[in-house]
């Protein structure tokens, strides 16, 4: 078979500089803020030994440093909304203090709203690489079979009844029905099993998944965009695309709210002039103080710091949150759907039981078993050797790979068969075990048989452990009024048993990625606010559709970039400290935004009966700016 050339351009590798220079075009925004921010600070700091003009120049560079991006994106979204919204409200704000006046006020309204722009922009761009995480693992080429001759192509380019070749340790390309050969299929990046299933004639598989051992010509069934894979990738997007709750309603009131202000502030700068007698200046001057004293400033204070405390506390606890609302929305749920392997479970398989015939000791079959298992890849192999110990290994004769099935091998003369229970004869002595077997089945045990020549010699159970804190993080939940619900994609007696074993009532075995995702939004619909657990692949559409999505710190790249929450280090003792610290930030939120609209409200009043000057105006506002933020700084502790 001819294989194409692939010609690598020099250009497709980014030079240094262009890599810094992305860099720095992707943060500019932040920069910018932090620049205007310096600005400022020096103005200050030099404000003594440099003129008026100076001062009013540096102030004015830090306004367009700090406040081009907000200004900007205001005006273009207030002409495509055909509204007024917040970004105008703070930039006005800020040059009518400066126009009294009252530069430095001015310039610090715009860097914190530069500031909070400038993280806003950073998680919105983060949603552009998760897609691209979760489509490096679909294979870009696959080997179709035309005419008897292998021919490789792009995958993009298969269609409905292309007949595909896949070989071990390759990926499957698409979706579609085994016509030739059987196999150990990992579909763990779709279904999340941990242990590979035997996947033979007419059996469907599933693109993304991976072949083991055997090799495999399929007919593919789907369309491209038809696959469960593609699904996944559509239904990330789509869940990603959904807007929180809270952020739904700040959008609601924010044009209200401005066009209050504004109308307000402009009726200001001319009826009290007749209606009260006030003199052009004094009338001015009160619009100019309501404008300063009604800005946001305080609001924004009164939940950005408290929230960067409570994810930078977080973070020093080993629990990484994306985004202030997932960490807000983290208290609020009434229900937790935990994924089993790599969640509740370890994720690999370790020998529990070891069942033999009266006449071979347990030492000697499992050493024999091992040195025979030695050989392969096989998940449960690893788990057998790694059981096994150290040992001087005997090395079988005449090995034979039966795919799908099972092993066979001389062992010091003796013929032995290793492999699932299909793979022997029922008249190799499986009555004396029969009792034991459905016992440990029951038990949701994958069990591994293996026979000498005299017949079955012994039985191999393993099993996914269950991590050491599930037990505890499930009764924890309990107390908090938290439901946790299994879904996993094993089978009904396996779920039953990692239920029954670590304490939860409900759980929905058998579940594709698609039917996790019905999963959570009927529980959505139960218990109105849902988060859910995972770290695979096959939990990405999952995570991203429920309201605040939680994944294990060792999962895959998709399942870290598509959560909203990370528990770093796979502790799940983690989760009761995250909900416990979203409990305390929305307790400090509140008294924040409470306290600042009281304040507003108090300024406000005092300016309508001329007790307030700008300068206690000013004093007023930044004052209590600077008490919510300090109160939200107590969540470093």
């Amino acid at each position: 078979m001819k294989m194409q050339q692939v010609n690598v351009q020099t250009d497709t590798y980014p030079s240094h500089t262009s890599l810094w220079w992305d860099t720095i075009k992707q943060h500019s925004e932040l920069i910018a803020a932090l620049f205007s921010g310096c600005i400022i600070a020096l103005t200050w700091l030099l404000e003594s030994d440099i003129s008026s003009f100076a001062e009013a120049g540096l102030y004015i560079t830090a306004f367009v440093i700090g406040g081009f991006a907000k200004a900007k994106e205001g005006i273009e979204d207030s002409i495509a909304d055909k509204d007024v919204n917040v970004e105008l409200l703070m930039i006005i704000a800020a040059i009518g203090a400066a126009s009294i006046g009252y530069w430095t006020e001015g310039a610090i309204l715009i860097f914190i709203f530069a500031i909070s722009g400038a993280l806003e922009t950073y998680t919105l761009n983060k949603s552009e690489r998760e897609l691209q995480s979760l489509m490096d693992i679909q294979p870009e080429t696959a080997t179709i079979i035309e005419n008897g001759v292998e021919k490789v192509i792009q995958a993009s380019e298969l269609t409905i009844d292309s007949t595909i070749l896949i070989k071990p340790g390759e990926r499957v390309p698409a979706d579609g029905m085994i016509i030739k050969g059987q196999t150990s299929l990992d579909q763990s990046a779709i279904t999340g099993e941990s242990i590979p299933v035997i996947k033979r004639i007419d059996d469907e598989v599933f693109a993304g998944t991976l072949n083991i051992s055997g090799h495999l010509t399929i007919k593919m069934t789907k369309r491209n965009e038809d696959t469960v894979f593609q699904k996944i990738i559509a239904l990330v997007q789509e869940a990603q695309d959904q807007k929180a709750p809270s952020q739904l309603f700040i959008e609601k009131i924010e044009g209200w709210y401005v066009k209050i202000v504004l109308l307000i502030g402009a009726l200001l700068m001319i009826l009290p002039h007749y209606l009260v007698g006030w003199s052009w200046e004094e009338t001015i001057y009160r619009a100019m103080v309501f404008l300063v004293v009604a800005s946001p400033c305080a609001l924004v204070a009164a939940i950005m710091p408290a929230t960067l405390s409570a994810i930078s506390l977080g973070a020093r606890n080993g629990i990484l949150f994306k985004g202030g609302v997932h960490l807000e929305q983290l208290s609020s749920i009434k229900a937790i759907a935990l994924d089993k392997t790599g969640t509740l479970t370890e994720g690999n398989p370790v020998v529990t039981d070891v069942i033999t015939r009266e006449d071979i000791d347990e030492d000697t079959f499992m050493r024999t078993v091992a040195s025979i298992e030695r050989q392969s890849t096989h998940p449960l192999a690893k788990a057998i050797v790694q059981s096994a110990g150290n040992f001087a290994w005997i090395e079988p004769e005449d090995m034979e790979d039966h795919s799908g099935w099972g092993v066979q091998a001389s062992v010091s003369g003796t013929q032995w068969k290793v492999g699932k229970r299909e793979f022997f004869s029922e008249s190799a002595g499986f009555s004396l075990f029969d009792h034991q077997y459905k016992k440990l089945q029951q038990e949701g045990k994958t069990l591994v048989v293996a026979a000498d020549e005299k017949g079955i010699a012994g039985i191999i159970a393993l099993k996914d452990q269950v991590r050491a804190a599930s037990i505890k993080m499930v009764k924890d939940l309990q107390k908090q009024g938290i439901e946790p619900i299994m879904i996993t994609g094993d089978s009904e007696e396996t779920a039953k048993a990692i239920a029954e074993e670590v304490g939860i009532e409900k759980y929905y075995a058998n579940c594709l990625p698609e039917d996790k995702v019905t999963r959570i939004k009927q529980l959505k619909e139960e218990y109105g606010s849902v988060g859910m657990i995972g770290d695979g692949i096959n939990d990405a559409p999952a995570l991203a559709s429920s309201d605040v999505g939680i994944a294990m710190g060792q999962g895959t790249d998709v399942a870290l970039d598509t959560a909203d929450v990370v528990l770093m280090k796979n502790d799940l003792a983690k989760l009761i400290r995250a909900v416990s610290l979203s409990n305390r930030l929305n307790t400090i939120v509140k008294q924040n935004v409470a306290f600042s609209i009281l304040v507003i409200l108090v300024l406000i009043a005092s300016n309508f009966f001329q007790f307030l000057t700008l300068p206690l105006g000013v004093l007023g506002h930044e004052g209590s700016t600077i008490l919510v933020i300090l109160n939200g700084l107590r969540l470093l502790k």
